[in-house]
């Protein structure tokens, strides 16, 4: 694993532009705008150190399932925070149906310096972002810069060939909802939900477009519409499972569910037991079930315990997404435990540094199977929403 530098492309904003990335620039609190994608830097890896990878991402999603299914058999949903009976049984039974339920991707967040063992830092599991670069750009810069070389990108390929295979899951006689949220200002939401719909119509699906604020709710019939006032039956939403339960219309969501038993009316992707993935309690629950695992940080849900001596740790809220929220406690810091809200306590492995820059990798998960790598750099240890995308090739 190496950084290099080379100039860009010239043109480069309006080339990622057209291709799906509408968003290459990113505003600082200085108000000044400064590349999201950049590509004055690329990193590249050896063979042998992507195979290995795409090994360990196999290895954590396969323990993570092991993890959802503990979390389900001992009743510890209470843990992640789901106190609510309704949901905590929606995402049981949700769970114990998710043979009959589509669910598409997610991403692992990676420590990776080239030299040691992968360590996970999280994994974002309902609705994570930074796929349309991953997908797109990245492999098309390849191609202008490096003709020849190759990338970990499968991701439009498996992704397509997901919905091919997951299609007859899907209600018939209706067209597939895609769901952003119409407050995103920056467009990221918007264009990974119109590249996700547009892998589906590549599968042969029917598709249609809606926001989450223009989903209706029918109180004649009990069921969710579009503006065309048809029945929503089947929605993919960009919209974490916890705002979507607690919003106004989140007991009709639940009374509404269709969870693969054919009772429910409204089938929604990513599935309600992706609930059990997409939360920082799953990492202190896999650090108890796979205590000492190469690929895993010390984690805890009842306060960082003997970490501040030994390596300090990362209070991370169980439901924080961009490093919101996240403090970084150096080793000898007094162990406290955070008051504000539920939070895992996670040792500190601090990002690595390439060129005074923090790194961290993004491994795709495409129906359960590795998919792809986007990597993400910051100018502090907290990954957060004014990093860097950076491609990668293999050489």
């Amino acid at each position: 694993m190496r950084r290099h530098t080379l100039d860009p492309r010239p043109d480069w904003q309006r080339t990622v532009e057209a291709q799906g990335l509408v968003y290459p620039l990113t505003r600082h609190p200085d108000g000044t705008l400064r590349p999201y994608w950049d590509e004055s830097a690329y990193y590249a890896f050896d063979l042998p150190e992507i195979e290995a990878l795409e090994d360990t991402v196999a290895e954590l999603h396969a323990m993570c399932l092991a993890a959802a299914e503990h979390m389900v058999a001992e009743n510890r949903l209470a843990d992640l925070g789901i106190t609510d009976p309704p949901l905590a049984r929606a995402v049981t039974e949700s769970w114990h149906r998710r043979a009959e339920l589509p669910s598409l991707y997610g991403r692992f967040d990676l420590r990776y310096d080239g030299t040691g063992p992968a360590k996970l830092l999280e994994y974002n599991a309902d609705t994570p972002t930074s796929l349309v670069e991953a997908a797109s750009p990245q492999w098309f810069w390849m191609e202008d810069r490096f003709p020849g070389a190759d990338q970990w990108n499968s991701l439009h390929e498996r992704l397509v060939a997901a919905w091919r295979r997951q299609a007859a899951l899907l209600p018939p006689g209706a067209p597939l909802h895609f769901a952003h949220s119409s407050v995103d200002e920056l467009g990221e939401d918007l264009m990974t939900v119109a590249y996700l719909k547009e892998t589906a119509e590549q599968a042969g699906l029917d598709t249609d477009w809606i926001s989450v604020e223009e989903i209706g709710w029918d109180t004649l019939t009990g069921r969710f519409v579009d503006l065309r006032l048809r029945f929503i039956r089947s929605v993919f939403k960009l919209y974490p499972w916890e705002w979507l339960t607690t919003d106004s219309f989140g007991g009709h969501v639940l009374d509404t569910l269709d969870n693969g038993g054919g009772t429910g009316s409204t089938l929604w992707i990513e599935p309600a037991w992706k609930m059990l993935l997409s939360n920082k309690a799953l990492l202190a629950v896999l650090w108890e079930l796979y205590p000492g695992h190469p690929n895993l940080l010390p984690a805890h849900l009842d306060g960082p315990r003997d970490l501040p001596a030994t390596t300090g740790w990362v209070a991370k809220p169980l439901l924080g997404r961009e490093g919101a929220g996240v403090t970084v406690h150096p080793p000898g810091t007094p162990a406290a435990v955070r008051d504000d809200e539920p939070c895992c306590y996670q040792a500190l492995a601090p990002l690595p540094a390439f060129d005074g820059n923090h790194v961290v990798l993004g491994a795709w998960v495409v129906d359960g199977e590795p998919a792809g790598l986007g990597i993400r750099e910051s100018s502090g240890l907290i990954t957060d929403e004014y990093a860097r995308f950076l491609p990668h090739v293999i050489r």
